[in-house]
């Protein structure tokens, strides 16, 4: 099975203030602020929701193809990707601008003051998907996520036109988006990925109910954080996945992409709705018991073991033949 995962590409340079922002503020002075902070701490983690995603897929074995903008200060980030099985051949280098990236700086309050630069993710709604398709002899689903407004309405009419299943991931875009734009994108839709909060913003936005959204789209996957997933079907009984016990909580940033990752994977195997749900929600915990999206390190016993504690020996050995 073909996964091409469209969306963003980006770094995160993370820097850590040990004072706190609130000292160097002067009250009648905040119409002319111009600060300046030597910082201690500098993380640089690559990021993006595509990159994550199709980070996640690789190290399950899946070769996912990412589909994304980046500059051309991509090429250690591209190596780091098709080490961990990723196909970046698709990922268009822009002439002009840098690699998408977030900058952040924390306090010792834990106050933060970013900035994010779109830079060459800007460009990917110059991409077509029809050159990926040809390229790797067809794709079988393309997973829409969150990244230039115009490149997931480009794509996702592609997706449409050419009869391609798509899975539409708002995400970070929700909130900028319409109730026209999000009724577009979901319209039709294989799969539908939100979590819980993101649901009811959706619902509001397009002023479509659950069941007027259920019978647009093919299946409903939300994420409910602690309490796992559950996956809706129009006139089908729901499917609900509890989460396996974490052995520690590090940093929640990139468990839902984690989870989409082990869920698509799960598809591309031909497994069923839960237990591709349920290999969702095992990459997910490795991810929050890690700091950072792409940090952790997938061991195939240690991830058998737990899939096995959380959910049962039967759920296991469907996985394990296809994990290796």
């Amino acid at each position: 099975m073909r996964i091409a995962v469209t969306g963003s590409i980006a770094t995160d340079h993370l820097m850590t203030f040990p004072g706190r922002f609130a000292d160097q503020l002067v009250a009648d002075q905040l119409h002319t602020v111009s600060l300046s902070f030597l910082v201690d701490k500098l993380d640089v983690r690559r990021g993006g929701v595509a990159a994550n995603i199709a980070f996640g897929m690789g190290q399950l074995g899946t070769r996912p193809i990412l589909v994304g903008a980046a500059g051309a200060d991509f090429d250690e980030y591209r190596a780091w990707l098709e080490r961990h099985g990723v196909d970046t051949d698709s990922v268009r280098i822009s002439d002009t601008l840098h690699t998408a990236r977030f900058v952040c700086t924390t306090d010792a309050d834990h106050n933060q003051i970013g900035s994010f630069y779109t830079g060459a993710m800007s460009e990917a709604r110059l991409i077509e998907l029809k050159t990926v398709a040809d390229r790797v002899g067809g794709l079988d689903l393309v997973s829409i996520g969150a990244d230039d407004p115009e490149a997931m309405l480009r794509h996702t009419e592609e997706c449409r036109s050419r009869s391609i299943p798509f899975a539409a991931d708002f995400s970070q875009q929700i909130a900028r988006m319409d109730g026209e734009e999000i009724r577009i994108l979901l319209d039709g839709a294989t799969y539908l990925f939100s979590n819980e909060y993101e649901k009811g913003l959706i619902e509001t936005k397009t002023g479509w109910s659950d069941e007027e959204i259920l019978s647009r789209v093919g299946h409903r996957v939300t994420t409910l954080g602690a309490r796992g997933v559950r996956i809706e079907r129009a006139g089908e009984d729901p499917i609900e996945v509890g989460t396996p016990d974490e052995e520690r909580k590090a940093d929640p940033t990139g468990v839902g992409d984690a989870f989409r990752a082990g869920f698509m994977s799960g598809l591309a195997w031909g497994v069923s709705l839960e237990r591709a749900a349920q290999i969702g929600c095992m990459l997910a915990t490795l991810v929050i018991e890690t700091v950072g999206t792409q940090e952790y390190q997938l061991r195939r016993g240690h991830f058998m073991e737990r899939f096995t504690k959380a959910y049962g020996d039967e759920a296991a050995e469907e996985v394990r033949g296809h994990l290796g």
